[in-house]
């Protein structure tokens, strides 16, 4: 299917970042899914190279642009590079979140962060889970209390993204008793007093990506760290959300179509019974089933992406992304890992990590039971 996506800028763009994967990424995965976390210096020669930031304007060293489709190439590159782990914690960076810098900075702010941002000099992550609030964001029990010109920091978190490798966290806090009016949010800063990182947690894929516990102990924060206004932590990440579950969306059909491509590759070549088993009949009508399950997701998840570009992208729609994309990327790995037969369950095949990479997207950035609560809002139910 002819997309019509992508211009020959995009194009271009993925094509750079692809040489940059197979040259700087690809030889050296497999030591870092071993290592469970990989070196910093890969986001420097991202940001070196233009991957970095690309809605931050050109004064502070970003891309300048506001269109979401580079940071869609790009993803759609890191799922053909088979680098799904350290992909991640590039697209965290840009497509989570940046946002929250470029929206909710002020000018001193900006200045201080976004050209370490756009350099991968200081790299992000989001703190919002904490080992009792999931996806019930209002339910966050990490306290900021004011002190003067400072805010004291006293709580946890779990399941963060960029956990160990992080310069700069945005994290929710609570500064008053109101469920949602009492969330702020606060850039938490490497080397600050009481700042400590728990343990790189040993997860059931993604290995490469460092995904870690961060603890608070009475940590002074400045005042000049808030981000935003007091009181509206919880409006900003609500706001954030949308873009973030159509990232996710973005990984999970790129993640897809990489697995029906490898698939169908393999096919061809694997002998059974005197022949290809490609030419079985079953093996034929699940990958036709597949390939018209991802390009119907594609369509949609496209105009998504347009619509985010317009800034008309809707909580509902950008829900309906990632329950889409997310269950259709777990039922066409199953597949297809089903076709490879008993070597799909080897790790030698990507197969074998793309299906244990796909399961946490059901999950993180709202489950699917939550993407269907919000979507069940937005009909009056």
């Amino acid at each position: 299917m002819d997309r019509k996506h992508y211009d020959d800028d995009h194009l271009a763009f993925g094509e750079a970042f692809r040489a940059y994967a197979d040259k700087v990424l690809v030889p050296h995965y497999m030591e870092w899914e071993r290592a469970g976390i990989a070196p910093r210096e890969i986001f420097q020669e991202a940001g070196k190279n233009g991957f970095l930031g690309m809605q931050i304007p050109e004064e502070y060293g970003g891309g300048g642009t506001s269109d979401f489709r580079f940071n869609q190439i790009l993803a759609e590159q890191v799922a053909a590079a088979g680098v799904t782990g350290v992909g991640l914690g590039i697209t965290l960076h840009n497509d989570t979140c940046l946002p929250y810098f470029t929206t909710f900075c002020n000018d001193e702010q900006k200045r201080r962060w976004l050209p370490g941002i756009a350099s991968g000099d200081l790299i992000t992550a989001v703190a919002m889970t904490e080992p009792g609030a999931g996806s019930d964001l209002a339910g966050i029990r990490t306290t900021a209390r004011r002190d003067g010109d400072h805010y004291v920091v006293n709580g946890s978190k779990t399941f963060i993204t960029n956990g160990i490798n992080s310069d700069l966290v945005i994290t929710a806090v609570r500064t008053g008793s109101d469920r949602h009016k009492g969330v702020s949010l606060l850039i938490l800063e490497r080397g600050m007093e009481g700042f400590e990182r728990g343990r790189n947690l040993d997860k059931l894929g993604l290995h490469s990506q460092d995904t870690a516990e961060l603890v608070f102990t009475d940590v002074r924060v400045p005042v000049e760290n808030l981000l935003g206004e007091e009181g509206e932590g919880f409006t900003y990440l609500t706001q954030k959300l949308p873009q973030e579950r159509t990232s996710i969306a973005v990984n999970g059909v790129a993640e897809a179509r990489a697995a029906y491509e490898e698939t169908v590759q393999y096919v061809q070549d694997r002998k059974a019974f005197g022949t290809s088993i490609g030419s079985f009949q079953n093996t034929k009508f699940t990958l036709a089933e597949l390939l018209t399950e991802i390009e119907v997701a594609q369509a949609f998840l496209d105009h998504c992406v347009n619509l985010l570009n317009a800034g008309e992208l809707t909580a509902a729609d950008g829900a309906k992304a990632k329950l889409w994309c997310t269950e259709l990327q777990g039922r066409v790995i199953d597949q297809c890992l089903q076709l490879h037969g008993g070597y799909g369950f080897m790790t030698e095949y990507p197969v074998s990590r793309r299906y244990a990479d796909a399961r946490v997207t059901r999950i993180y950035g709202g489950t699917s039971e939550i993407m269907k609560s919000v979507i069940s809002k937005s009909i009056g139910l």
